[in-house]
């Protein structure tokens, strides 16, 4: 034991290991994070603390924060896939905690809400949709593009921003933008949910049996933002579309969440589409109410162009 003290003395003391000791401590101390983070706690950080603490500064200097360093989650770099560390003080020594990261928390409230509603399923390629890969062969398809590029790019969570009612024809594409609208927020760490809404008028109706409506109906109604694949192909009730579809739309109305829509009907079709229930009644007034909050959460964008079914 003795013998192996009188080693780590010696190598301590060697001029190759107090260079790259040095050398070390100067990097973390020039790090930009660790400056900010000693700078806001000067009234408690000391320099024998931050002597101490070299090891765990060096660990987190090592590490990528806010995903900025990692091109995606599945290429994490850090020691945690999906963490990124963050500076905490205990007692005399600078430690670290590992939070979830930016895409990390939005990889998991996408997995939370699959599990929880069966009517996100959405076909593979909408779920790998890009910019990039979107074919821009007709001018209303271009100007669609330009807009949600422009949402993106812009999108800020504490700002009141409208969505889009992008309709049009069978198959051309409408689906495909809202997938590449949620994979280019994604990108940006930013959580949204696409929901086909005949499949969910339809699971949402077989909650009733479960309990599971209140926890189903909240996910939908407070998603950062919110995404209505195919409204107006659903067979319609009084009950669907004023408890349901009225409350989702009120709520995001009164929180100025961003909403978007495809479906097959311009404003015009989808009030005749809501007005008549699946029983034949004529509800002119309460079908007029979810036009006036859709109007409200969206704007109208036409698309047209072939049909990519065919």
């Amino acid at each position: 034991m003795e013998r192996i003290n009188n080693t780590l003395k010696k190598l301590a003391a060697s001029n190759s290991f107090q260079q790259r000791y040095e050398k070390m401590k100067k990097e973390i101390l020039e790090n930009q994070d660790v400056r900010d983070f000693i700078s806001k706690h000067r009234d408690q950080v000391t320099s024998d603390m931050v002597n101490e603490s070299l090891m765990k500064l060096y660990e987190y200097i090592s590490q990528s924060k806010q995903c900025r360093d990692c091109p995606s989650l599945q290429e994490c770099k850090n020691m945690m896939q999906g963490y990124d560390p963050h500076l905490v003080i205990r007692g005399n020594t600078i430690d670290i905690e590992y939070h979830r990261c930016p895409r990390k928390v939005v990889h998991d409230e996408r997995s939370s809400s699959q599990k929880l509603i069966k009517s996100l399923y959405v076909p593979k390629d909408i779920l790998q949709a890009s910019f990039s890969t979107l074919e821009l062969d007709s001018k209303s398809r271009l100007e669609a593009v330009r807009l949600a590029k422009n949402f993106v790019e812009n999108y800020a969570a504490e700002e009141r921003m409208k969505g889009f009612y992008f309709y049009g024809k069978f198959g051309v594409g409408k689906s495909y933008i809202l997938g590449a609208i949620a994979n280019e927020l994604a990108e940006n760490k930013v959580a949204s949910m696409i929901v086909y809404v005949p499949e969910f008028f339809r699971e949402i109706k077989q909650s009733l049996g479960d309990n599971s409506l209140n926890e189903k109906l909240d996910a939908v109604k407070t998603a950062p933002v919110l995404m209505l694949d195919d409204i107006g192909a659903e067979t319609m009730s009084s009950w669907g579309r004023d408890e349901i579809l009225g409350t989702i739309l009120q709520y995001r109305m009164l929180e100025n969440l961003p909403t978007f829509f495809t479906s097959n009907f311009n404003f015009d079709e989808l009030t005749h589409h809501l007005t008549y229930t699946q029983r034949g009644e004529e509800e002119k007034l309460k079908a007029a109410r979810i036009m006036e909050r859709i109007k409200y959460l969206a704007k109208p964008v036409h698309i047209d162009g072939r049909n990519r079914r065919e």
